[in-house]
C-alpha cells in the first residue's frame, strides 16, 4: 500500500518548472544550454523597492502579520485597484498571499467539492487544471485556435457551462500565449457569464501592465459590474515589479469569499514575509517609470523572436499583446527525422530533440493543453535570444 495520497496521483509536475531544472542540470554538468522555460524577468528588482524592504528590516518589521496580508499592503491593494481598474474594494474583500499561486489555489481549495467544474480556456497556465484537481474538482478544457488569437470564443463558453460549472478561469494577457482580451472581446464574455448567475470568475492579471503597442487592459468587472459578487481579481507583484522571488499575490473579491480563504490560509502558511509585504507597498504606491522601460525592451525582444522564428522553416509565431511569452507552431516539423535519428511525431519530441542537439529549453505546448506548439520565454538577454534562435533555425534546417 503506497503511503501518498490519491489525490497527488491526479496532478503532475509543473512542466515550466521541470525544464528549468533540466536546463540547469545539463548547464551544470557543462552544457552550452540557453534556457528560456522560465517566466521570469531578468531585470532586478527596482532599488526603491529593495530600499523599502531594508528599511522594514532596520525598523524591525519581522513578526507575523495579519494572516492574509497587513493592513498597510491591503490599504495599497485598494488604491491599486481604484486608481488602475476603477473597483472599490474594502480591507474585508482584500487577500493577500505568497505569491498569485497560494491566492488561486487558497480559491479553489475554499470553494470546489467533488462534481465541480472549472472552465479553463486552453492553451492555460500549467497549473490551473492541477489545482482544481487537487481541491477534487473538475478541470473543463475548451480548446482555442491560433486562427482565434488563442482567445475563448463566447459561443464555446457558452455551450462548456453546466449546471455543475462553479468557475471560469481567464488569464489576460495569457501565460502561455502572450495574447490579450481587448475591452470589446472581454465584453463579448462577460455578456455571456451576466445570463449565468451560478458561475463565478477568476480572473488572474498578473500581466496586467506588460501590454505593447497602445493595447489598453482592462479587467472584467471594470467592464461588467454585475459580476463584482462573483468575481475574484487577482494580480500581484511578481512580474511587472521584478520581484518573483518575493513571493506576494493579492485579490479583491467577494467579502465571503474572502473570508473562506482566510481560513485556508490560517491552516496553511499563515502570513507571507513581513519584509515582503512591506516591500510591495513600495512597488504599489511608488515610482513605476521603470515599468515602460522595461516593456519597451520586452517589445523589442518579443519583435525580435517572432520575426526569426517566422523566417525558420515549419514554424509560425503570432505576435502577442503582452507578457513574455511566443506561442509558434510546430506543425510543419511533425514528422520529419532529428539529427538523432528519432521521428518528431509531438511537441514534447521536438523539445527534447532541440534541448539535445542545440542546447535550447523550451517548454512543449500540450503541458498548456494545446499543440503542436511551444513556449517561449523571451524574458532573457536580448544576446541570448538571438542565439538561441539562430540554433532553432539551424535545427529545424537541419530536419529531414
Amino acid at each position: 500500500m503506497s503511503f501518498l495520497a490519491q489525490s497527488l496521483g491526479r496532478i503532475k509536475p509543473s512542466a515550466t518548472l521541470a525544464v528549468t531544472d533540466k536546463a540547469r542540470t545539463l548547464k551544470a554538468a557543462g552544457r552550452d544550454v540557453i534556457s528560456l522555460g522560465a517566466g521570469e524577468p531578468d531585470f532586478d528588482t527596482p532599488e526603491s523597492i529593495k530600499q523599502a524592504a531594508i528599511k522594514a528590516i532596520e525598523r524591525g518589521e519581522t513578526k507575523y502579520t495579519a494572516v492574509d496580508g497587513m493592513p498597510e499592503l491591503k490599504a495599497a491593494v485598494i488604491r491599486k485597484f481604484k486608481r488602475e481598474n476603477g473597483i472599490d474594494y474594502k480591507p474585508s474583500q482584500i487577500t493577500v498571499g505568497s505569491g498569485g499561486k497560494q491566492v488561486l489555489y487558497n480559491a479553489l481549495m475554499a470553494t470546489l467539492d467533488p462534481g465541480d467544474e472549472v472552465i479553463i480556456p486552453a492553451p492555460y497556465w500549467v497549473s490551473y487544471p492541477e489545482i482544481v484537481l487537487l481541491a477534487g474538482g473538475t478541470p473543463v478544457e475548451v480548446a482555442t485556435t491560433m486562427e482565434t488569437e488563442f482567445k475563448l470564443q463566447p459561443e464555446a463558453l457558452e455551450r462548456a457551462i453546466t449546471p455543475k460549472t462553479k468557475w471560469l478561469i481567464l488569464n489576460s494577457p495569457s501565460n502561455p500565449t502572450g495574447v490579450a482580451y481587448s475591452r470589446a472581446e472581454l465584453k463579448a464574455l462577460t455578456d455571456v457569464l451576466v445570463k449565468h448567475a451560478h458561475v463565478f470568475v477568476l480572473t488572474d492579471d498578473i500581466y496586467e501592465h506588460l501590454v505593447y503597442d497602445d493595447f489598453v487592459f482592462s479587467t472584467p468587472v471594470e467592464i461588467e459590474p454585475a459580476l463584482y459578487d462573483r468575481t475574484l481579481t487577482l494580480n500581484g507583484v511578481s512580474k511587472a515589479y521584478c520581484m518573483t522571488g518575493w513571493r506576494i499575490g493579492f485579490a479583491g473579491g467577494p467579502e465571503p469569499l474572502v473570508k473562506a480563504m482566510l481560513t485556508v490560509q490560517s491552516q496553511s502558511t499563515s502570513n507571507p514575509c513581513s519584509i515582503s509585504q512591506w516591500a510591495s507597498v513600495e512597488a504599489l504606491d511608488g515610482p513605476k517609470d521603470f515599468i515602460q522601460k522595461h516593456n519597451q525592451v520586452f517589445k523589442e525582444r518579443r519583435d525580435l523572436v517572432v520575426g526569426m522564428l517566422n523566417q525558420t522553416k515549419g514554424l509560425s509565431c503570432p505576435t502577442p499583446e503582452g507578457a513574455f511569452y511566443v506561442y509558434p507552431s510546430c506543425a510543419g516539423v511533425i514528422g520529419k527525422t532529428a539529427p538523432s535519428g528519432k521521428v518528431i511525431d509531438t511537441d514534447q519530441d521536438f523539445a527534447t530533440e532541440l534541448l539535445d542537439a542545440e542546447g535550447v529549453a523550451v517548454v512543449q505546448g500540450s503541458a498548456f493543453g494545446l499543440g503542436p506548439n511551444f513556449r517561449i520565454s523571451y524574458a532573457t538577454a536580448t544576446s541570448a535570444l538571438k542565439e538561441a534562435c539562430a540554433r532553432i533555425q539551424r535545427f529545424c534546417g537541419n530536419l529531414n
